[in-house]
Formats: structure tokens, sequence, C-alpha cells
């Protein structure tokens, strides 16, 4: 989930419509950029990311550990990115078969998480297994483990997104 990612707090200079420099001004009761050359309104939308909880049977979750930034070095669920053409279900199929070598079966959301001031809304899926081969570590991970929740790395976590997701997952398996 790195490729386009803005640090937080950016914000766009120029109009995508003319390459008029962009002004801050109320636009519906709300401070929006616009471009005082050609009146282009630029919403600055959350991007969509797709992340996958796959359950590994055994009480055991599936995590990769980064190879990339943001979060190198960390441990987050398999995920990406939604790429305009499809959808956030088959963004989270193929991201956790290019991260794992898995195909999964989707069961469900389990939520979706945002954050301020982060430009991404993260949907997380539940999952099982259902085909591929389980690979040790792929092009944007070092490695790929099944833990348990009293095994799971937490200092080591990437991201709120996949820590709140796990812990969602194990509240509720726990629950009544």
């Amino acid at each position: 989930m790195s490729l386009g990612i803005r640090p937080p707090g950016f914000e766009a200079r120029f109009c995508e419509a003319c390459g008029g420099r962009l002004q801050r001004r109320s636009v519906l009761g709300h401070a929006r950029l616009i471009c005082p050359h050609c009146g282009y309104v630029m919403y600055q939308n959350l991007r969509v990311g797709a992340s996958v909880l796959v359950d590994m049977g055994q009480d055991a979750v599936l995590l990769t550990r980064r190879s990339i930034n943001p979060g190198f070095g960390h441990w987050v669920l398999p995920g990406g990115y939604a790429e305009r053409g499809e959808t956030v279900a088959d963004a989270a199929r193929r991201e956790t078969r290019e991260e794992t070598g898995l195909s999964v079966a989707l069961e469900g959301v389990l939520d979706v998480y945002a954050y301020r001031p982060s430009a991404v809304a993260v949907v997380v899926y539940l999952a099982r297994p259902a085909g591929g081969t389980l690979l040790s570590e792929s092009d944007e991970c070092f490695e790929i483990r099944a833990f348990v929740e009293s095994d799971i790395p937490w200092d080591q976590i990437a991201f709120g997104s996949t820590r709140d997701a796990l812990r969602a997952y194990f509240a509720r398996r726990v629950a009544p």
C-alpha cells in the first residue's frame, strides 16, 4: 500500500484541470481547495484499501511482514489499494494472492477503518484459504506466517487498521 501515498497533511497546490494555483475557500460550508482560474473544486477524497484477515484454522490468522514502505519490517494483514475497474472485494482477493500465494474465499466484511489524518479507508474482509500455495515470502513481504493470538507481535504491527481488526476478530471469537 505504498504507491501514491501522500504524507499526512499533504495538500495539493495545483489544479488538476488547468494547472492554476489552488486556494482554500468555503464551498457549501466546508473549506475546500478551489481553482480561482477555472472554478474546479478539488475534493480530497479517501482512497480505498482492502485487507484480508485470513482464518488459517486452529485459531490462527495470517500476517505478512512488509519489505516495502510504509510499515517496512512490520506486520500487517495482506492487502492493498483497490484499483479502478475492480471491486473492493476483487482487490482484497488479488492483493492476498499477490502477497501470500493463496486464493481466498471471502466470508464478509469485518469492518471499515479510517483514521485522521490518513487519506485511506480500509475495508477488512474475513476469509478462508481456497487454493494456491502459501509462500514464505513475496515481492512485498519478508515473511508470511500464521499466528495464534498469544503469539502476535503486537508491538510490531504497522497499521491501526490491522491492530483494530485483529482485536475485533479475536474479541468476536470469545464472545458468547
